[in-house]
């Protein structure tokens, strides 16, 4: 069962367990620049308002409507990330994709999930998917772009645009397993702090969004921890999450989007922070050649003699704090 209660997609799965509960969120954030160097993450402006499509049936082209699910907007080379924070305890298995590309194997959508390569992320602990999974430690920022304009993974792997917009499926832990999980263990340290936490035409049907690779940016996708048996397989559901035009969102629901994100250029010349996650002791997945040979927006836009990114000057950000489960060594000095 999944439910939608303020602006987050909450799975439920009370038939595997009462404590089975995953939240996800879409944080709207500053797009970093796309220029081949590899920043920092960027923080958390807020979650995107999402609304029901079955909501605005009148309004929407029948496939959102054959599809389902939720939909939220973008303004055109907007960034997001996907933010697992209070996701709770009880682990799940996500798997997440793009125009039904996977973002971290650059596979088509399946439902059924695989180990090897893995080809979901595990939450809570992963906390947040910024972007297109490259390689170790890199990933491509999410960035909404037009459906047919050539910019998307979806239309760069497949050479049509079909889909567009987001794609999850949940699955639970295993009751047995996450019992002797807990069994093990007097409590759990809680995840005090996260990015999530930290911040906070008139009749034309609207067009459909999609996402496309933008800036590099530093982030691990965590190897599963737990193998896979542990997931319950039998147990799953799963969301479509369309991609609505910023520009077209008030016709269609009649409520203001939010305003524009600041640029990174404006964000960091104000002293504000970004971010470094640590993680002790988690294996990071490779990467994905399929995503790994993706062109940025930046470079398609070269490629076809267009600007597509407004403000995409290079920055230096000079205040980053740093956040993560272990702590750093203590340092020896100079006695």
């Amino acid at each position: 069962m999944i439910e939608l209660n303020a602006d987050q997609l909450i799975f439920r799965f009370p038939e595997v367990h009462p404590e089975a509960v995953c939240r996800v969120n879409f944080q709207r954030t500053l797009r970093i620049p796309d220029d081949n160097r590899a920043y920092a993450l960027p923080p958390g402006l807020g979650r995107f308002p999402v609304q029901h499509v079955e909501d605005h049936a009148e309004a929407l082209p029948t496939e959102y409507l054959k599809r389902g699910g939720v939909m939220l907007p973008m303004y055109q080379a907007e960034a997001m990330w996907i933010s697992f924070a209070g996701a709770g305890d009880y682990p799940f298995l996500l798997k997440i994709a793009a125009g039904k590309i996977n973002a971290v194997t650059g596979e088509p959508w399946a439902d059924a999930v695989s180990a090897n390569p893995q080809d979901y992320v595990v939450v809570p602990d992963q906390p947040w998917l910024d972007g297109f999974c490259i390689q170790k430690g890199l990933i491509r920022q999410f960035v909404a772009m037009p459906l047919g304009a050539g910019y998307t993974a979806e239309e760069q792997l497949t050479g049509a645009a079909e889909f567009g917009g987001l794609q999850i499926i949940a699955y639970p832990m295993k009751r047995e397993r996450y019992e002797a999980i807990k069994a093990q263990r007097e409590s759990r340290v809680a995840r005090s702090m996260s990015l999530d936490a930290f911040m906070c035409e008139e009749d034309a049907m609207p067009a459909s969004m999609g996402l496309a690779p933008g800036g590099l940016m530093k982030q691990e996708i965590h190897q599963d921890p737990y193998g896979i048996d542990a997931w319950d397989l039998a147990n799953s559901s799963r969301c479509f999450v369309h991609l609505l035009n910023s520009q077209d969102w008030q016709q269609v629901t009649g409520t203001q989007p939010p305003g524009e994100a600041p640029t990174a250029w404006d964000y960091t010349a104000a002293g504000l922070p970004w971010f470094d996650y640590y993680a002790e002791g988690k294996d990071a997945l490779e990467g994905a050649g399929p995503l790994a040979g993706l062109d940025s927006v930046a470079a398609k836009g070269i490629k076809q003699g267009e600007t597509p990114l407004p403000d995409n000057d290079p920055v230096t950000p000079s205040h980053v704090i740093k956040l993560g489960t272990g702590k750093p060594p203590v340092s020896e000095g100079d006695w």
